[in-house]
């Protein structure tokens, strides 16, 4: 049986010592830094859509947009949208369209989301974002090959904690960044790089380490998790 066609996956997240992507309060935790940001931002640059789960936009409420306007201008020349497309991933779960996963940035923004709330959302988010049927529960695998059918090449997975999860145990990352902050949050309400689960990789199936960089105070370790690896 011939592979379904789908992106090239980049999943890339920050983390704190103790493996949690923020703390337990209302207030952002910031694990980064202005080094690492701006390699993001230059990820973002490069690829074609960025994808995150429902409680990403709810907790964190991002933009998800490259900053840089030189970057900005030269995917405008290579005849790309200034901006890559948004991408989400809900389960049963409402988010606000007002969210600026919604509001900022003209691109487009695809939801797919549980075939049981799909007209839900419809109704809810109108024209702010295309809502697709995934399946009950959304099958990452449709999800991808759908994106691929709408000329997305390279896709950008930056959280949260459940999205993670699902794309790594259904062996569907190419490509994983992990940058690891210099501290501890030693809180188990805050939420984790990924949750339980069986993933490829354990320690009868090392990944794959193919480079590690220091930025400052922060280390990216960088993974090749399939044969698709782009040196």
């Amino acid at each position: 049986m011939t592979p379904r066609a789908r992106p090239y996956v980049v999943l890339s997240c920050a983390m704190s010592l103790d493996g949690y992507l923020d703390d337990a309060t209302d207030e952002r935790l910031v694990l980064s830094n202005s080094e690492d940001l701006d390699r993001v931002d230059a990820m973002r640059a490069g690829c074609d859509a960025i994808l995150v789960g429902a409680n990403t936009i709810r907790r964190d409420n991002p933009r998800l947009l490259v900053r840089a306007q030189a970057r900005r201008e030269q995917r405008a020349e290579n005849g790309l949208s200034p901006q890559p497309a948004k991408v989400a991933i809900f389960g049963h779960g409402d988010v606000d369209p007002e969210s600026r996963f919604f509001t900022d940035g003209d691109t487009d923004k695809i939801v797919y989301c549980a075939t049981k709330t799909a007209g839900r959302n419809r109704t809810r988010l109108g024209d702010r974002a295309e809502v697709v049927d995934g399946g009950e529960p959304v099958d990452l695998e449709l999800a991808l090959e759908d994106l691929a059918a709408r000329g997305v090449g390279r896709l950008l997975v930056e959280g949260g904690s459940t999205v993670h999860t699902m794309f790594l145990t259904a062996g569907l990352v190419d490509e994983l960044h992990l940058v690891v902050a210099p501290f501890f949050v030693g809180d188990g309400r805050a939420p984790r790089f990924v949750g339980d689960g069986q993933f490829p990789w354990h320690r009868g199936n090392r990944a794959t380490m193919v480079d590690v960089r220091r930025m400052d105070d922060v280390v990216l370790l960088r993974y090749a998790l399939s044969d698709r690896f782009e040196a």
